[in-house]
Protein backbone atom coordinates (compact mmCIF):
# COMPACT_ATOMS: atom_id res chain seq x y z
CA UNK A 1 0.00 0.00 0.00
CA UNK A 2 2.74 2.27 0.67
CA UNK A 3 4.45 1.83 -2.50
CA UNK A 4 1.23 2.62 -4.37
CA UNK A 5 1.01 5.42 -2.49
CA UNK A 6 4.60 6.68 -3.12
CA UNK A 7 4.48 5.52 -7.40
CA UNK A 8 1.08 8.45 -6.93
CA UNK A 9 2.86 11.09 -5.36
CA UNK A 10 5.71 10.65 -8.13
CA UNK A 11 3.37 10.42 -10.64
CA UNK A 12 1.89 14.05 -9.77
CA UNK A 13 4.64 15.71 -9.20
CA UNK A 14 6.14 14.36 -12.34
CA UNK A 15 2.86 15.10 -14.46
CA UNK A 16 2.60 18.69 -12.71
CA UNK A 17 6.43 19.82 -13.78
CA UNK A 18 5.04 18.08 -17.28
CA UNK A 19 2.20 20.57 -17.63
CA UNK A 20 4.20 23.58 -15.99
CA UNK A 21 6.67 22.57 -19.13
CA UNK A 22 4.19 22.43 -21.69
CA UNK A 23 2.37 25.60 -20.35
CA UNK A 24 6.20 27.52 -20.54
CA UNK A 25 6.84 26.06 -24.00
CA UNK A 26 3.17 26.94 -25.08
CA UNK A 27 4.29 30.77 -23.73
CA UNK A 28 7.23 31.37 -25.52
CA UNK A 29 6.09 28.99 -28.50
CA UNK A 30 2.82 32.08 -29.02
CA UNK A 31 5.35 34.99 -28.70
CA UNK A 32 7.52 33.61 -31.29
CA UNK A 33 4.76 32.45 -33.64
CA UNK A 34 2.61 35.81 -33.09
CA UNK A 35 5.82 38.05 -32.46
CA UNK A 36 4.40 39.23 -29.26
CA UNK A 37 6.04 42.86 -27.98
CA UNK A 38 7.73 42.71 -24.58
CA UNK A 39 5.54 45.32 -23.18
CA UNK A 40 2.52 43.02 -23.84
CA UNK A 41 3.93 39.87 -22.81
CA UNK A 42 7.29 39.30 -21.12
CA UNK A 43 9.20 36.08 -22.45
CA UNK A 44 9.37 33.28 -19.79
CA UNK A 45 12.96 33.85 -19.05
CA UNK A 46 12.96 37.55 -18.20
CA UNK A 47 10.18 36.85 -15.56
CA UNK A 48 12.36 34.07 -14.16
CA UNK A 49 15.37 36.72 -14.28
CA UNK A 50 13.15 39.46 -12.23
CA UNK A 51 12.33 36.79 -9.68
CA UNK A 52 16.26 35.25 -9.59
CA UNK A 53 19.17 37.29 -10.83
CA UNK A 54 20.64 38.65 -7.66
CA UNK A 55 20.75 42.74 -9.02
CA UNK A 56 17.14 42.91 -10.38
CA UNK A 57 15.67 40.87 -7.04
CA UNK A 58 18.05 43.22 -4.92
CA UNK A 59 16.21 46.37 -6.72
CA UNK A 60 12.77 44.70 -6.39
CA UNK A 61 13.30 44.06 -2.74
CA UNK A 62 11.39 40.58 -3.16
CA UNK A 63 11.95 39.30 -0.04
CA UNK A 64 10.37 42.48 1.83
CA UNK A 65 7.67 42.65 -0.50
CA UNK A 66 6.90 38.87 0.03
CA UNK A 67 7.33 39.00 4.00
CA UNK A 68 4.53 42.03 3.69
CA UNK A 69 2.00 40.02 1.70
CA UNK A 70 2.72 36.85 3.10
CA UNK A 71 2.25 38.25 6.49
CA UNK A 72 -1.14 40.04 5.63
CA UNK A 73 -2.57 37.06 4.26
CA UNK A 74 -1.38 34.63 7.20
CA UNK A 75 -2.68 37.84 9.78
CA UNK A 76 -6.48 38.04 7.78
CA UNK A 77 -6.69 34.25 6.82
CA UNK A 78 -6.41 33.73 11.05
CA UNK A 79 -9.09 36.43 11.65
CA UNK A 80 -11.14 35.23 9.57
CA UNK A 81 -11.19 31.45 10.59
CA UNK A 82 -11.29 32.88 14.06
CA UNK A 83 -13.55 35.32 13.70
CA UNK A 84 -15.86 33.18 10.88
CA UNK A 85 -16.07 30.07 13.36
CA UNK A 86 -17.23 32.17 16.49
CA UNK A 87 -19.69 34.13 14.48
CA UNK A 88 -21.43 30.82 12.73
CA UNK A 89 -21.35 29.18 16.42
CA UNK A 90 -23.65 32.20 17.41
CA UNK A 91 -25.87 31.99 14.24
CA UNK A 92 -26.16 28.46 15.20
CA UNK A 93 -26.37 28.37 18.91
CA UNK A 94 -29.31 31.17 19.02
CA UNK A 95 -32.50 31.64 16.37
CA UNK A 96 -33.00 35.11 17.42
CA UNK A 97 -28.95 35.56 16.71
CA UNK A 98 -29.53 34.06 13.94
CA UNK A 99 -32.52 36.16 12.37
CA UNK A 100 -30.37 38.77 13.04
CA UNK A 101 -27.10 38.13 12.12
CA UNK A 102 -27.56 36.35 8.81
CA UNK A 103 -29.43 39.45 6.79
CA UNK A 104 -26.24 41.90 8.16
CA UNK A 105 -24.21 38.77 6.52
CA UNK A 106 -26.01 38.99 3.15
CA UNK A 107 -26.03 42.62 3.11
CA UNK A 108 -22.02 42.86 3.83
CA UNK A 109 -21.35 39.60 1.53
CA UNK A 110 -23.45 42.18 -1.42
CA UNK A 111 -21.24 45.04 -1.15
CA UNK A 112 -18.52 45.38 -3.51
CA UNK A 113 -15.12 45.06 -1.48
CA UNK A 114 -12.94 47.60 -3.77
CA UNK A 115 -16.01 50.00 -2.90
CA UNK A 116 -14.82 49.77 0.96
CA UNK A 117 -11.21 49.86 0.66
CA UNK A 118 -11.20 53.73 0.37
CA UNK A 119 -13.76 53.99 3.29
CA UNK A 120 -11.62 51.33 5.26
CA UNK A 121 -8.12 53.85 4.69
CA UNK A 122 -10.01 56.77 6.19
CA UNK A 123 -10.98 54.76 9.37
CA UNK A 124 -7.68 52.94 9.82
CA UNK A 125 -5.20 54.38 8.34
CA UNK A 126 -2.34 53.57 5.51
CA UNK A 127 -0.41 50.55 6.33
CA UNK A 128 -0.72 47.25 7.47
CA UNK A 129 -4.55 47.10 9.53
CA UNK A 130 -6.78 48.52 6.32
CA UNK A 131 -4.90 45.75 4.33
CA UNK A 132 -5.87 42.84 6.67
CA UNK A 133 -9.26 44.60 7.52
CA UNK A 134 -10.30 44.76 3.32
CA UNK A 135 -8.77 41.05 3.52
CA UNK A 136 -10.98 40.12 5.79
CA UNK A 137 -14.22 41.59 5.24
CA UNK A 138 -13.22 39.99 1.21
CA UNK A 139 -12.29 36.63 2.54
CA UNK A 140 -15.16 35.78 5.78
CA UNK A 141 -18.55 35.09 3.98
CA UNK A 142 -17.43 31.61 2.83
CA UNK A 143 -16.26 30.46 6.02
CA UNK A 144 -19.73 32.04 7.66
CA UNK A 145 -21.91 30.23 5.36
CA UNK A 146 -20.76 26.92 4.91
CA UNK A 147 -19.89 26.57 8.84
CA UNK A 148 -23.50 27.69 9.52
CA UNK A 149 -24.84 25.16 6.88
CA UNK A 150 -23.31 22.23 8.19
CA UNK A 151 -24.22 23.11 11.78
CA UNK A 152 -27.78 23.70 11.17
CA UNK A 153 -28.55 21.10 8.73
CA UNK A 154 -28.62 17.53 10.43
CA UNK A 155 -30.82 14.80 9.77
CA UNK A 156 -34.02 15.38 11.89
CA UNK A 157 -33.89 11.82 13.12
CA UNK A 158 -31.10 12.03 14.44
CA UNK A 159 -31.76 14.86 16.81
CA UNK A 160 -35.14 13.13 17.75
CA UNK A 161 -33.28 10.83 18.94
CA UNK A 162 -30.72 12.58 20.82
CA UNK A 163 -33.67 14.53 22.42
CA UNK A 164 -35.20 11.21 23.26
CA UNK A 165 -31.88 9.79 25.05
CA UNK A 166 -31.77 13.10 26.88
CA UNK A 167 -28.99 15.17 24.96
CA UNK A 168 -28.49 18.44 26.19
CA UNK A 169 -28.43 21.48 24.07
CA UNK A 170 -24.41 21.33 24.43
CA UNK A 171 -23.73 17.62 23.90
CA UNK A 172 -25.54 17.92 20.68
CA UNK A 173 -23.94 20.79 19.91
CA UNK A 174 -20.62 19.24 20.95
CA UNK A 175 -20.65 15.72 19.13
CA UNK A 176 -23.00 16.41 16.48
CA UNK A 177 -23.18 19.43 15.19
CA UNK A 178 -19.40 20.88 15.06
CA UNK A 179 -18.07 17.08 13.95
CA UNK A 180 -21.52 17.40 10.83
CA UNK A 181 -19.61 21.34 10.34
CA UNK A 182 -16.16 19.94 9.71
CA UNK A 183 -16.70 19.02 6.02
CA UNK A 184 -18.78 22.55 5.67
CA UNK A 185 -15.67 24.56 7.68
CA UNK A 186 -12.59 23.31 5.40
CA UNK A 187 -14.98 23.93 2.38
CA UNK A 188 -14.95 27.31 3.23
CA UNK A 189 -11.49 27.46 5.12
CA UNK A 190 -10.10 26.82 1.12
CA UNK A 191 -12.50 29.86 -0.65
CA UNK A 192 -11.26 32.15 1.93
CA UNK A 193 -7.41 31.44 1.90
CA UNK A 194 -7.35 32.08 -1.71
CA UNK A 195 -9.20 35.16 -1.32
CA UNK A 196 -7.29 36.26 1.56
CA UNK A 197 -4.90 36.70 -1.41
CA UNK A 198 -7.21 38.75 -3.67
CA UNK A 199 -8.33 40.94 -0.52
CA UNK A 200 -4.42 41.23 0.83
CA UNK A 201 -3.48 42.90 -2.99
CA UNK A 202 -7.02 44.99 -2.99
CA UNK A 203 -5.45 46.20 0.27
CA UNK A 204 -2.18 46.63 -1.14
CA UNK A 205 -3.38 48.87 -4.49
CA UNK A 206 -5.54 51.38 -1.97
CA UNK A 207 -3.10 51.40 1.35
CA UNK A 208 0.34 49.99 1.48
CA UNK A 209 3.76 51.22 0.83
CA UNK A 210 5.45 48.07 0.68
CA UNK A 211 3.93 43.93 -0.40
CA UNK A 212 3.21 42.83 -3.74
CA UNK A 213 0.16 44.58 -4.81
CA UNK A 214 2.43 47.91 -4.27
CA UNK A 215 4.84 46.56 -6.53
CA UNK A 216 2.64 45.25 -9.20
CA UNK A 217 1.15 48.68 -9.53
CA UNK A 218 4.61 50.51 -9.43
CA UNK A 219 5.55 47.80 -12.19
CA UNK A 220 2.55 48.65 -13.92
CA UNK A 221 3.15 52.61 -13.67
CA UNK A 222 7.09 51.74 -15.50
CA UNK A 223 5.56 49.15 -17.99
CA UNK A 224 7.43 46.56 -16.34
CA UNK A 225 6.08 43.45 -17.67
CA UNK A 226 8.66 41.09 -16.31
CA UNK A 227 8.17 42.39 -12.65
CA UNK A 228 4.11 42.00 -13.17
CA UNK A 229 4.29 38.53 -13.77
CA UNK A 230 6.72 37.84 -11.43
CA UNK A 231 4.32 39.37 -9.11
CA UNK A 232 2.02 37.32 -10.70
CA UNK A 233 3.71 34.22 -10.08
CA UNK A 234 5.05 34.83 -6.41
CA UNK A 235 1.11 35.34 -5.33
CA UNK A 236 -0.09 31.72 -7.13
CA UNK A 237 2.79 30.37 -5.23
CA UNK A 238 1.92 31.89 -1.82
CA UNK A 239 -1.91 30.56 -2.39
CA UNK A 240 -0.57 27.41 -3.29
CA UNK A 241 1.26 26.62 0.22
CA UNK A 242 -1.85 28.37 2.06
CA UNK A 243 -4.29 26.05 0.26
CA UNK A 244 -1.38 23.25 0.76
CA UNK A 245 -1.26 24.11 4.81
CA UNK A 246 -5.47 23.63 4.96
CA UNK A 247 -5.57 20.29 3.34
CA UNK A 248 -2.53 18.72 5.62
CA UNK A 249 -4.96 20.13 8.56
CA UNK A 250 -8.02 19.21 7.12
CA UNK A 251 -6.28 15.86 7.06
CA UNK A 252 -5.64 16.18 11.04
CA UNK A 253 -8.83 17.34 12.06
CA UNK A 254 -11.06 14.73 10.07
CA UNK A 255 -8.73 11.51 9.79
CA UNK A 256 -12.25 9.54 9.43
CA UNK A 257 -12.58 11.32 5.78
CA UNK A 258 -9.28 10.22 5.05
CA UNK A 259 -9.90 6.65 5.78
CA UNK A 260 -12.92 6.41 4.33
CA UNK A 261 -11.36 7.95 0.82
CA UNK A 262 -9.06 5.08 1.10
CA UNK A 263 -11.97 2.66 1.56
CA UNK A 264 -13.36 3.55 -0.96
CA UNK A 265 -10.69 3.25 -3.34
CA UNK A 266 -10.10 -0.15 -2.40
Amino acid sequence: MHNGRGKEKVKSILFKLLAAAVFIGVWQGAIELFHIKKYVLPEPLNVLKAIFDPQIAAKNNWWLHIGTTAGEIFLSFLTVVVLGVLISLAIAWSKPLHKLIMPLIVLLSSIPKIALAPLFLLWFGYGLRTNIVVAVMVAIFPVINNTVTGLIDIDDNLLDLTGYLGATKWQVFTKIRIPNALPHLFAGIKTSAVMCVSGAIVGEFVASKNGLGRLLRSAQANIDMATMFACLILLAVIGLLFFRMIHVAERLCMPWARRSGEGEKE
